[in-house]
């Protein structure tokens, strides 16, 4: 099947990016969110990344409008009518379920409905879907127009020919895909869950600074520090996914949560979305 058309549902980072990503390769996207103040909001941010491409040259004006032209913005699930729907709401094991038995009503059984997810089971949303088969992960990271990995997630219900257009299709996306099963984080969470739980228990048994652990990290490769990338990523969005993976594993010792997270969490201190975290922005 030739893709042509794209529907992204949940305009936050994560989904405006996504957005962007397909309107950028050619692709008739559709972004959808319930709240058009949000819908709003990804419009005017996608509209000031794209600018800044055509001031630096990066874009012609013509292909800045193309891309615009490319994006329609909607408030209604009706709309969501494409060859590959990608889900990229909140991270909520029963909003995902009711987002996909409505996508599921209105678009064919051979159309892929993929879930951006970081953490929650693609079987247990496919589970509550109307042929399960063609319910897939495809993560994306943050930011998507510019991270080249995306993980693409089979469950026991996938059928290999959805998983090779979903690989057909991260290619046109010029990015890297790597397929894995469905299991606790997949692959880059799972991994990355001591990345940062590791970084936490230095601070707060006194061993290192925060500022000390970013710079040892950054100087042997890695191109953002663990606090300063659970700032990027949200400490409210990496808290969840480490209590889901922990959950999922059976709370080994290893990959208990952070108090120090919590405790951000707490008083709101989510980083950059509001002004501090592990940093002050």
């Amino acid at each position: 099947m030739q893709i042509q058309t794209i529907a992204v549902c949940g305009a936050g980072t994560m989904g405006s990016g996504i957005a962007q990503l397909c309107a950028q390769n050619g692709f008739t996207t559709i972004l959808f969110d319930v709240q058009e103040q949000i819908l709003l909001k990804s419009k005017k941010q996608i509209e000031q990344t794209i600018n800044s491409y055509v001031s630096k040259q990066k874009l012609t004006e013509q292909e800045a409008v193309n891309i615009f032209q490319r994006i329609t913005y909607t408030h209604q699930i009706k709309d969501c009518k494409a060859d590959i729907v990608i889900e990229a709401i909140i991270e909520e094991l029963s909003a995902k379920q009711k987002l996909f038995e409505q996508l599921a009503a209105i678009n064919q059984p051979h159309i892929i409905l993929a879930s951006n997810t970081s953490s929650i089971s693609i079987a247990s949303i496919a589970a509550t879907i109307s042929f399960p088969e063609r319910i897939m992960g495809l993560h994306f990271f943050n930011p998507a127009p510019l991270m080249k990995l995306v993980e693409i997630i089979e469950t026991p219900f996938t059928q290999k020919k959805f998983t090779e257009q979903l690989i057909q299709f991260t290619q046109q996306l010029n990015k890297v895909a790597v397929v894995c099963k469905d299991a606790p984080g997949f692959i880059v969470n799972r991994v990355a869950r001591h990345y940062y739980l590791e970084a936490m228990r230095l601070i707060e048994n006194n061993l290192a600074t925060i500022e000390t652990v970013d710079a040892t990290m950054e100087s042997l490769g890695f191109k953002m520090g663990p606090f300063k990338l659970m700032d990027l990523i949200g400490l409210d969005i990496n808290l969840n996914v480490s209590k889901i993976v922990y959950e999922q594993l059976k709370k080994p010792s290893r990959l208990q949560p952070s108090t120090l997270q919590q405790q951000k969490v707490n008083e709101n201190k989510l980083g950059r979305k509001t002004g501090e975290g592990f940093y002050s922005y």
